[in-house]
Parts: C-alpha cells; structure tokens; sequence
C-alpha cells in the first residue's frame, strides 16, 4: 500500500515515540559473576519493603518492565538475601556491578544510563563513608569523660563531618533541580531552628520556642505532595519521629487532634496520604498504652468509615467487603473511649425489684466491673476486688458497679457466688425475670420516643454487653465523680496503685500484690 508522505511520517514518527517510551522503562541491570537464577525487584512502602517483580537473571543480567513500577527507592534482592539499592523514576535504567555482599554491589555500581542514579549512587558511598568516620570518632569519644581534652577534640572532628556532609547536600540539591534525588536528600535533612528570643537583659523569654518552631516547620524540606516520597524508609522514619514522644506528648488528645491536622493537608487521592493514615491507625490502634484505642476508633471514623464528597469512604485502599466489621459498632466504641461520660446503666439489683443508676451514684471514683459467674477468670478476680473494695476502697468513697451474668441458670449462679464471696459492693444485672419481660413487652422498660416518663430503664442497658463492648469477662472501667472514664482493662493491682495516686495515698499500704499474668489477661480485654 503507497501512504502520502505526510502519513508516513507520522507512521513514523508513532513507532519511534512508541519505542522511547518502551526504552524509557526499562529497568537493566548486570550483576558480574551471578549464575543464572530468578531474582526479585523489590520495592519501598515506606519503611516496608515489599517484592516489586521477579525475573530470571541470564549471564548475569536481568531486565525488568520499569512501567510496572511507581518512581521512589527500588532494590535488586539477589540469593543469600543480599541486595542493593538505586531509585527509579520513570527513565531508561541500566545499572552494572559486581560484588557478594549489599556493600560491596553499592560500592561497585556504574551507571551506564538514569541520571537520577548518577547523582544518587555517589551520594549513597559519601554518606556511607562519613557516616562510618563519625562512629568511628565516637566509639573512641565515648572512652572520654565528657570534661576531657580528648573528648571535646573528637566531639569537633565529629562536627566537622556533619558539617562537611551539611554542604554536601545542599549543593547537591542546587545542582540538581526538579530531580528526585534532591527531593529525598532534602527530606533528610532537619529544619535549621533560629535561637529563642532575648530580653535586653539577654535571658530567654519564651524557653518552648525552639521546640514549637521545630514541630511547626518540621515537614518544611517534605514535598508531601509528592507521592513519590512516600516510596522510601526515609518518609517512614521522620513520620515515626513525629508522632513519637520526642515530638508531642502521648495523650490520645493529643496525638488525635495532630493526626487530623497532619492528614488533612495530604492530598486524599496519594500514597502519602494512604500510608499516613493507614501507619498512624495501625500504630495506635497497637498501642499497649492505656487510652490509645480512642486514636484508633477516631481515625476509623474520620477517614475509614465517614464518606467524602463524592460519597466514597476516604480509605480508597480498602476493599469494599471489609467496611461492614471495620465500622461495626464505632459509635459505641467512640462512646467508651477515655475522656467520654460513660454511657449510662440502670439495671437491677439481686432482690430483683430495685433499680440502680450507675449516674446517681455518690462516689468520688467508680469502678464498672462487668464479669460472669461462670467465667474462669473471673472467678480468681472478682472475691479480690471485693477485698479491695471493703478494705480500702469502700472507706474512701469509692465505689463498684458489678454487671453480672444473671440470665436463665445463671441468675442463681450469680447470687450464689455473690453470697459465697461477700461481694458487698453494689451488683446488679439483665436478671432472667428482667430479660423475659425485655422480649415480651419492651415497651414496658424502655422509652418509646425520647423523654416517655415513667419508664425504668434503657435500651442501652438492657443490651449493656453492645453498649460496653462486652463480648469477654472481667471487664474493667474507671470512672471520675463525673462519671467520666479514666482508665480502663487494669488488674486489681493497677487499680489499687491508680487510685491511691489519684486520691493522694501514695504511701497507703498495699492489699493487692502485683501479678503480670494477670496485668496481661487484662490487657487482652482491650
């Protein structure tokens, strides 16, 4: 077929611009001296590295398909768990070395073709030999005492390199606009924090400057709106250092209201925003502190279970199925979180006939103390939170809210080890009278619409185990005169130390004995 000659060169020009691009990603390596054998591309999400891809390496050399792969730090994992590292960025790759050890391949490579790797692998072995010299300077530093001669000499020399490696990298940066690696070398380095302002007598007048200049302009050399910066255990490490001790206090306030500033300024379509949101709900969603879970319930709320403007849950990486039990019950949750009113209770006590409302109790503190009289644990449990509760507590004005199990036969297993055990603290329950009456006439307990007077008690009562939580014994809340939950899931021991600190008895003698069995089974309620 005869095409004009303006077809055929667009013809032409198609399968050339076609075959760049193919180029373009394509990511070659050669490793001198590897057998024949299947090797892996491995990736970066941030701190987690994860298998990218897998080909058979022939003669030495591999070639993997680039387009498959987003742009950030990328790695070849070669037999022996050996592997090195380069960064990828949607350009033509072609990387050759040689080695048997991940230091030797870094120390080895040649880039044949990627501009970016040109900058990167040069700055990788400066830095890896700097860093070396300055630990070496402090392994013998620290034979010192901090007064000595020797020590301040070798704490210059140390100086000296940071700020040799300082200048380094921000000449690297200038030399190197709009390329990736300068955009993670940036990412590395801390924000310089000006000196704290003086009075004309030269003292200091605001001692937290630096510190809030410091968390303030933390992420200044973060471009988080690049997502491809999220792509390497960089990004994850100054997350971590953010959200940890050294940057703000760990109180679930605390950590919440920076989490929600932190992610609101993320695009909500990016992998930044993808990881942030997902590490920070998963780090104290695991939390062994105390109160962590609140952090957890309200970024499930906020970016997990809420829908955006386009009527779609922000969490774009979750698959649709897992939504249903991710957001099960989350108001409730949120309800029992520490700092929230507890949710109110009115059920009846072992007469069967009077009704006890958590909320009118005259106590200083309140112990809600859900367990089962057929539980094993809580066999061991509650007779010694009946101790605490007659010898110490009860004197004190504190004072014990014991939801039993009482349904059926274990209305009178109930009332039987409530005898046995001397639990003379206030117990009530769902009684098996109470429960039956529940499913006959319902409307006869609980309000119709809100406000119905002359009824006894609540729906949230009546099901107190959804409205807690409470789908294991012992289960343990603490509650201020305001009934506001102050702790929770602690063993006798820690709620006899928690209340004597709270009520100033510090040095009050001990009834309960430490047990870490029983601090761990606790713990598991949560």
């Amino acid at each position: 077929m005869n095409y004009p000659v303006r077809s055929i060169a667009l013809v032409f020009l198609f399968f050339a611009f076609s075959f760049n691009t193919l180029n373009a990603q394509k990511i070659r390596i050669k490793v001198t001296g590897q057998k024949d054998t299947v090797v892996n591309l491995i990736k970066y999400f941030g701190k987690g590295l994860y298998y990218a891809d897998t080909a058979m390496m022939k003669n030495g050399e591999v070639v993997f398909n680039g387009a498959k792969q987003k742009p950030g730090i990328l790695g070849l994992l070669l037999p022996g768990q050996q592997y090195f590292e380069f960064i990828y960025n949607n350009e033509e790759l072609w990387l050759e070395t040689s080695g048997t050890t991940g230091l030797e391949f870094n120390k080895n490579l040649v880039i044949k073709k990627s501009e970016e790797n040109k900058v990167f692998i040069p700055y990788v072995n400066y830095i890896t030999e700097k860093k070396t010299a300055a630990g070496k300077l402090g392994e013998e530093r620290s034979k010192f005492k901090s007064g000595d001669k020797e020590y301040k000499e070798l704490g210059e020399k140390i100086d000296a390199i940071n700020k040799e490696v300082l200048a380094y990298q921000k000449d690297l940066i200038a030399k190197n606009p709009g390329k990736l690696v300068s955009k993670i070398v940036k990412m590395s380095i801390d924000v310089i924090i000006p000196d704290a302002p003086k009075n004309e007598k030269g003292r200091i007048t605001d001692s937290s400057f630096q510190f809030r200049y410091f968390q303030s302009h933390y992420w200044d050399n973060v471009d988080l709106m690049d997502e491809r910066l999220v792509n390497n255990p960089i990004f994850h490490n100054k997350l971590e250092y953010y959200f940890s001790k050294n940057m703000m206090i760990q109180h679930w306030d605390t950590v919440i209201y920076h989490a929600f500033q932190f992610c609101d300024k993320l695009n909500p379509k990016t992998r930044t925003f993808e990881y942030c949101v997902g590490w920070i709900a998963q780090t104290f969603g695991k939390s062994q502190q105390m109160g962590m879970d609140k952090v957890y319930y309200h970024m499930l709320d906020r970016y997990y279970c809420s829908k955006n403007a386009e009527g779609k849950h922000p969490s774009f990486w979750v698959d649709e199925s897992k939504y249903e039990e991710l957001c099960k019950d989350l108001d409730k949750k949120l309800a029992i979180c520490l700092g929230e009113k507890a949710p109110n209770l009115i059920l009846k006590d072992t007469s069967d006939t009077k009704w006890i409302n958590l909320h009118t109790l005259p106590a200083e503190y309140t112990i809600l103390y859900f367990w089962d009289p057929e539980c094993g644990h809580c066999k061991t449990i509650t007779p010694k939170l009946a101790k605490l509760y007659q010898e110490k507590m009860k004197a004190r004005k504190v004072e014990v809210y014991a939801v039993g199990k009482a349904i059926g036969k274990d209305f009178e297993s109930w009332k039987k080890f409530i005898r046995d055990n001397k639990l003379n603290f206030i117990n009530v329950a769902v009684t098996d009278k109470l429960y039956q009456t529940a499913k006959e006439k319902p409307e006869s307990l609980v309000p119709l619409y809100p406000g119905e007077p002359g009824k006894p008690t609540t729906l949230e009562s009546l099901n107190y185990q959804t409205t807690y939580d409470v789908f294991s014994t012992p289960k343990v809340f603490i509650l201020d005169k305001d009934k506001k939950i102050i702790a929770k899931s602690l063993s006798m021991s820690q709620i006899e130390d928690l209340l004597d600190n709270l009520q100033n008895k510090k040095d009050a003698p001990k009834i309960m004995e430490q047990d870490a069995k029983e601090d761990a089974q606790m713990q598991k309620k949560e």
